[in-house]
């Protein structure tokens, strides 16, 4: 059996140290394991720690960073990052099997909406629990010899090794250096633009995305009503005609925003709120408040959706 091969005085000297579950697309920690530890070396990884975390979005979904005698390994899937700490020597075969254990229970345990609408830091934090016996049994040899079987990861792991970060790619304290995601190994290539996969949809990104069309949906069939009125009476006034094909234009952008990532993306969300707000301010004589307070509260809804749907940056099917 491949786990009676690894050395038992390696895997003495080697342990896990501390573990987290982290939101990929801003990086805000949902749970961690408690760490007592206080010595030089893991407040310089904790520090590593944060600045990964940042960047989660635009690294391949398994990575490791080596930092001196501590290992930094970590996986993403479904917007979530499952992230460990552990000695230089500790097996990587193991580390990803740690690793997976703990994403396979955090997505039986917590639904996808409330891991993407959590606000909180640590909002998740009785899965410390899970954390701490999994790790303890990872640093015990005697029951992960008997109870698993290394070989699909070991398997795995060589097919599609994990991407090596350096320090040097990680940059200063504040943030890091420019990475080109297009040249990692073992992932593939990864595209940074139009092409991009984003977090997968929510019930209320669903919502928002109807009511958009809807709103473009009477915005043209008002501007219709419009120029039939313009040949009509020829003092009509052809902005207001302007004004509802506008607000089509920018509600049907709103939808194309949530569905498709494109550069500078919710900046445009903002600007075409904005001008969803100008189109119905415009309109405020041919519309009753409630008809007005619709559009612009619709608009808002979609902004916040797109603003939340942000670029996963990995594998739905991931599966390690």
């Amino acid at each position: 059996m491949l786990g009676a091969k690894l050395s038992l005085t390696l895997l003495a000297m080697s342990m896990i140290l501390s573990a987290s579950v982290v939101r990929v697309r801003d990086g805000l920690p949902l749970s961690a394991s408690t760490d007592y530890d206080q010595s030089t070396g893991m407040q310089e990884c904790r520090k590593y720690f944060k600045m990964l975390s940042k960047k989660l979005s635009q690294l391949p979904d398994r990575c490791t960073l080596k930092t001196g005698q501590y290992n930094i390994n970590f996986i993403s899937s479904l917007g979530v990052s499952y992230m460990m700490l552990c000695t230089e020597n500790y097996p990587n075969v193991l580390a990803f099997c740690f690793l997976d254990e703990l994403q396979k229970e955090f997505i039986t345990t917590y639904n996808m909406m409330k891991t993407n609408t959590a606000i909180r830091p640590y909002c998740f934090i009785e899965f410390d629990n899970f954390i701490q016996r999994t790790k303890q049994r990872y640093n015990n040899t005697r029951s992960l010899s008997t109870k698993m079987n290394l070989a699909d990861m070991q398997t795995e792991i060589k097919l599609r090794p994990p991407y090596q970060i350096s320090v040097s790619e990680l940059g200063s304290a504040n943030g890091f250096s420019h990475v080109p995601v297009g040249e990692y190994k073992g992932t593939g290539k990864i595209s940074a633009a139009p092409h991009q996969r984003l977090e997968p949809v929510t019930l209320p990104g669903i919502v928002s995305f109807v009511l958009s069309l809807l709103c473009g949906a009477l915005n043209l069939i008002r501007g219709f009503h419009a120029i039939e009125s313009l040949l009509q009476n020829e003092g009509e006034d052809f902005s207001y005609v302007i004004a509802f094909f506008l607000g089509t234009a920018a509600c049907l952008y709103q939808c194309y925003l949530f569905v498709y990532y494109t550069g500078w993306r919710n900046a445009k969300s903002f600007l075409t709120f904005g001008l969803i707000c100008l189109c119905n301010m415009y309109l405020y004589e041919l519309r009753n408040l409630w008809q007005l307070f619709f559009h612009v509260t619709v608009g808002a809804f979609s902004t916040l959706q797109i603003r939340l749907r942000q670029p996963q940056g990995k594998s739905p099917d991931y599966n390690v």
